[in-house]
């Protein structure tokens, strides 16, 4: 098919007939009524996939009535708005795709409060001066965390680049070969140090690096020694890594800070995850997520030292990365949530920790509901999120037979339904995992399934 002039394909012989069938914006847009701004959005959507699917070939007329049908169903999803709730079946806990850990209902509602009023974001109500929004951070995470003081920014990248930034910046950064490692995004370590303003200075090897090749590469230039846990992969065999200890009494020894980049930030153990508490306890500057394993919102926490950490809150890029009001209040909640309750009041970590009863019940609840398509079978689940790469979550799971349309066809109508549910296919069959459904989301993902089999 030879282009046009526009650069666009030209339409075959038995399509430009249907061009000229098509509609104009405003006819279309008046056969769907109020309102009048989404009727108009919707018509040249429509009209315009319309207009490509011609040129591509894959249509050939123009039938009005199912044009506006769709028009209207646009109109729908435009009235909705993009960014909507759904419910994840796939047994994947901190799915970065799904917005990794949701929140704890209490810690939802702080930061609706919040966003609908003015609050004591920056403001000290006993002084009656400006305050830090740091305040209501600092005390918690130094809690949790053992450090002597702590800072939140919007996520842990940020967290990281402010520290090489702060203490590092204009200098020699110090990382290990076998930690320049890449995350989901594109989040690659040498990257974050060029940006940061530092040097990187590579020792050591892909498989093997040791403490010595630390302390062989210091010079006048060096401004931090920085360890990065390789959160979504792991190297097995001849290995070595400069073990934390080693590492802490290098930088104490030379006067340097430690930037510790931990990723999923485990505060209670699991698997082989190093521990946020045993990183500051080595007085290491201590970054991590707060939406992974902690269970609250995005955010970056940043622990350390008084000095180091002050350094790294008086720097211009802590305000490009600082957290708003409602980040502030949903993490501060999450904090407290874990300090008076603990980890079960913390959904992905009650998640994680689910019971064989508890799963087992919920995927019968579902099977019963969905009928004779679907059974109780075994799977393992993830924690996902890029932690814990190795650590399986086995479980009774509801497994749905799609029959002759295929699987692909029926996690579409799942994921097309109201509300949406993302499943994932195994073996042919599209499996509902009950770890990641509450009891009343794996009632309405059974329903969902139940409609979309037909």
């Amino acid at each position: 098919m030879e282009p046009n002039p526009a650069g666009t394909p030209a339409a075959p012989p038995a399509g430009r007939e249907a061009l000229r069938q098509l509609p104009s914006v405003e006819r279309l847009a008046a056969r769907l009524g109020e309102p009048a701004h989404l009727a108009t959005a919707a018509a040249r959507i429509e009209i315009e996939s319309l207009r490509l699917a011609i040129l591509a070939g894959t249509v050939d007329g123009v039938d009005e009535a199912v044009l506006a049908a769709a028009a209207a169903t646009r109109i729908e999803e435009l009235e909705r708005g993009s960014l909507r709730p759904l419910l994840n079946a796939t047994g994947v806990i901190l799915h970065t795709n799904l917005g990794r850990a949701p929140l704890a209902p209490e810690a939802a509602a702080a930061a609706a409060l919040v966003a609908g009023s003015y609050s004591n974001l920056e403001y000290d109500l006993e002084s009656g001066e400006r305050g830090s929004r740091q305040d209501h951070l600092r005390p918690l995470l130094s809690e949790l965390t053992g450090a002597e003081s702590a800072m939140a920014v919007n996520n842990n990248a940020a967290a990281v680049l402010l520290a090489l930034a702060a203490l590092a910046g204009g200098r020699e950064a110090i990382v290990g070969r076998d930690q320049l490692v890449e995350i989901g995004g594109s989040f690659r370590i040498p990257e974050i140090v060029a940006h940061s303003g530092a040097r990187l200075v590579e020792v050591g090897t892909t498989n093997r690096t040791r403490v010595e090749d630390y302390a062989a590469a210091i010079g006048p230039q060096t401004g931090a020694l920085v360890r990065v846990h390789q959160s979504n992969f792991r190297t097995v065999g001849f290995t070595e890594s400069a073990p934390l200890a080693g590492l802490a009494a290098l930088a104490a020894e030379r006067g340097l800070p430690l930037i510790d980049d931990l990723g999923s930030g485990a505060v209670e153990p699991i698997a082989d995850e190093p521990l946020v508490a045993e990183s500051a306890a080595a007085g290491a500057v201590t970054c991590f997520s707060a939406d992974k394993l902690l269970g609250g919102p995005q955010a970056g926490v940043l622990a350390g030292p008084t000095a180091a950490v002050e350094r790294c809150r008086r720097h211009p890029l802590a305000r490009a990365a600082r957290l708003d009001k409602m980040q502030l209040a949903a993490l501060e909640t999450t904090l407290r949530l874990r300090r008076d309750r603990g980890p079960g009041a913390i959904p992905a970590t009650s998640m994680a920790a689910a019971g064989e009863e508890e799963l087992q019940r919920r995927a019968e609840r579902m099977v019963a509901a969905i009928g004779a398509a679907a059974k109780v079978e075994r799977a393992s689940a993830a924690v996902g999120g890029g932690t814990v790469p190795t650590l399986e979550l086995p479980g009774p799971v509801c497994a749905i037979d799609p029959g002759p349309d295929g699987a692909d066809r029926l996690a579409g109508r799942l994921r097309a339904g109201e509300p949406a549910v993302v499943a994932r296919i195994a073996a042919g069959r599209v499996i509902l995992d009950p770890r990641t459904l509450g009891d009343g989301d794996a009632e309405l993902a059974a329903a969902a399934a139940k409609r979309a089999l037909g």
